[in-house]
């Protein structure tokens, strides 16, 4: 099979052993892989290596459509296939392609531990969204309009996620219980590490 792998000199697709499952694991055809940001750095003690840890694919026997946040202690799935712990494998949702599938899970992830898990948001509280636009804003815009929130531009805001890690404008102009959550950039220890303070 063909793999994109890491090395020294920077990335080459190289022809590569199909891995085969283990236990609890199944082998994924991968239809579509996400490099998120600063990636290509992680795995620099243990190269070659395959980047990538979110995958949309078929699983190889089943035909099932699925989708992935895969575990960061192993090579990465820019692979035509990847053997994936089954646990961490979901259904792909129909109504998106396998490209939109695979750049999901990681800015999904951030978003729902920042605003939810960390910033403790609630139905009705006002969030302010820096980069909403962005990877993982838009998503955490979706998130909290679904959770009953509302998504402010500016005025009073219960929470502020800061997704660009730029200034936040000042508590005057937003406060109302002053808590903030930032995303942190993202690495291999804590690729979806998020932060809030009162």
């Amino acid at each position: 099979m063909l793999a994109a792998r890491l090395h020294d000199d920077g990335l080459k697709v190289e022809e590569i052993e199909t891995p085969s499952p283990g236990p609890g694991e199944v082998l994924v055809r991968v239809h579509a892989a996400a490099i998120t940001r600063d990636e290509l750095a992680w795995p620099v003690d243990r190269l070659p290596a395959i980047p990538s840890y979110e995958l949309s694919g078929v699983v190889d026997g089943s035909g099932e459509e699925v989708y992935a946040l895969t575990p960061f202690d192993r090579d990465g799935v820019a692979a035509e296939y990847a053997a994936v712990p089954a646990d961490a494998l979901a259904p792909k949702p129909s109504g998106l392609s396998h490209v939109e599938a695979a750049a999901l899970p990681m800015g999904g992830l951030t978003a729902r531990q920042a605003l939810f898990a960390h910033g403790r948001l609630a139905r009705g509280e006002r969030v302010l969204i820096t980069g909403a636009s962005g990877g993982v804003g838009h998503i955490a815009v979706q998130l909290a309009r679904h959770a009953g929130a509302t998504v402010v531009e500016s005025g009073p805001a219960d929470l502020v996620f800061d997704t660009r890690g730029g200034e936040i404008p000042p508590a005057s102009a937003w406060s109302r219980s002053q808590r903030k959550c930032r995303a942190r950039p993202t690495s291999s220890s804590s690729p979806t590490a998020s932060s809030c303070w009162s």
